[in-house]
């Protein structure tokens, strides 16, 4: 379904400012009050994973710098880095043109996935021989 709040400044232009906490009180959450963040490396702009957030994570984020999502397993926040290292700081945050999802570039310490891998996106499908191939190493 369309947020036809961001359908109305979809032409705003260039340079334009909105206020912040009026764009995240229209965002499209979930019924859980989720919203998907795709987190990218800022300098290589490797796509590192994705998770969930809710308001009160996205306002953690930006009060702090560093990532903190919303682990649906857990039912808690999780501050990426906490208990690993494996920290993300956060360069920026952008918000897509429904408001239906997050991207934050962030500066990586360490592997981005729980297995110690660069990033989460390591099966690789080729579907011309029906294989997944497994990229990088488990740390």
């Amino acid at each position: 379904m369309k947020n036809t709040y961001f359908e109305s400044i979809e032409r705003l232009n260039d340079g334009q400012t909105l206020a912040l906490q009026g764009l995240i009180d229209r965002l499209s959450f979930n019924d859980k009050g989720l919203i998907p963040v795709i987190t990218q490396d800022a300098t290589s702009k490797d796509v590192l994973m994705m998770a969930w957030m809710n308001k009160e994570s996205i306002a953690k984020t930006l009060a702090t710098g560093r990532m903190t999502y919303w682990s649906r397993s857990r039912a808690q926040f999780w501050i990426k880095g906490e208990t690993s290292g494996n920290i993300q700081a956060l360069v920026s945050m952008r918000i897509d043109c429904d408001g239906d999802a997050l991207l934050c570039l962030v500066n990586q310490t360490g592997g981005a996935c729980h297995t110690g891998r660069d990033n989460c996106f390591y099966f690789k499908v080729d579907s011309a021989n029906n294989l997944v191939t497994v990229l990088g190493s488990a740390g």
